[in-house]
């Protein structure tokens, strides 16, 4: 069992989370033992982030449409390569990266020098989002982001499998080029892949490029029985994806944190479908910053047991 500290969004802690505390809850949390952290991502935000409404309880994930476009979305590349100077065995997680919003060279250059800087402890969950506004601004097409992912990751796999490599396609086409440094391993980073629901074009990314599995929610049964015939096809199997869960806390008022041992309790489920790591938001359980340490030491505990 893996405890995965998600150190975006702890927007209710008080007092407020600096950049530098977020490194210094990492540090933290390795000590503890908790096996990686995450942070996600977003460049921009429009007015439309809010377009749901915002969550009955802000200490609650951020979803979907559910976002002031105020909140703080820092570069995960930057507080991770801080936080990979002052830790030693903590992954480190980039999830969720909307790809297509970057070029796939300079990512992958980006990524490769993260993952060299943290000795090979890099963990990448490429996405495509949700936020039509995030695309808009940055001159992507929205509606061709799932095409422009796919591209991607095969430039990304030629990237970091050696120089010279070439690609023509679609939407990216050059010539042979070189890309420096590489990463440590010479298949990359390792590749987790997600999302709002188990659909086809996650399944092939994750049978063709994916070790890990992290959806936003628990899929259905059928989903996953989906998700074990394509892996099989491929000569693959669930037993070589990690799965990865959530602690998700219940709230009672839009003024409570959520109870600790009563979402611990919950994974039952989740362990019987394989799942074996499990994402947890500190802030989901405590209003103070000073107490996310003792969060995170209880979440290894109860694991652990």
């Amino acid at each position: 069992m893996r405890a995965l500290l998600v150190l975006s969004e702890n927007w209710t802690l008080r007092p407020s989370p600096t950049l530098n505390d977020l490194v210094d809850i990492a540090v933290e949390a390795e000590a503890a033992g908790v096996d990686g952290v995450m942070m996600s991502d977003h460049v921009v935000l429009g007015e439309s982030a809010k377009a749901q409404g915002l969550p009955f309880n802000m200490r609650d994930y951020a979803m979907p449409g559910n976002q002031e476009p105020d909140s703080t979305w820092p570069s995960p590349y930057m507080v991770l390569a801080a936080i990979a100077a002052r830790t030693t065995t903590l992954r480190l997680v980039v999830g969720a990266l909307i790809s297509p919003l970057r070029h796939p060279l300079v990512s992958a250059k980006d990524l490769a020098t993260l993952d060299q800087l943290s000795g090979g402890r890099l963990v990448v969950l490429p996405t495509v989002s949700w936020h039509e506004e995030e695309y808009a601004a940055l001159g992507v097409a929205f509606h061709r982001r799932g095409a422009i992912l796919d591209e991607q990751l095969e430039i990304w796999r030629r990237a970091w499998s050696g120089s010279p490599f070439h690609f023509h396609g679609e939407h990216y086409d050059f010539e042979d080029v070189w890309l420096e440094p590489r990463c440590v391993r010479a298949t990359g980073p390792t590749l987790w892949f997600g999302g709002s629901s188990l659909h086809a074009a996650v399944i092939r990314r994750l049978v063709t490029f994916g070790t890990g599995f992290n959806p936003l929610g628990q899929p259905l049964l059928e989903e996953l029985r989906s998700l074990d015939d394509a892996l099989a096809r491929a000569g693959r199997s669930r037993a070589e994806i990690e799965m990865v869960g959530g602690v998700r806390g219940r709230f009672t008022s839009a003024d409570d944190v959520a109870d600790l041992e009563e979402a611990l309790d919950g994974l039952t489920d989740q362990v019987a479908s394989g799942y074996r790591t499990f994402c947890f938001k500190p802030s989901m359980f405590t209003d103070d910053l000073g107490h996310v340490g003792r969060v995170a030491a209880r979440v290894v505990e109860r694991l652990g047991e």
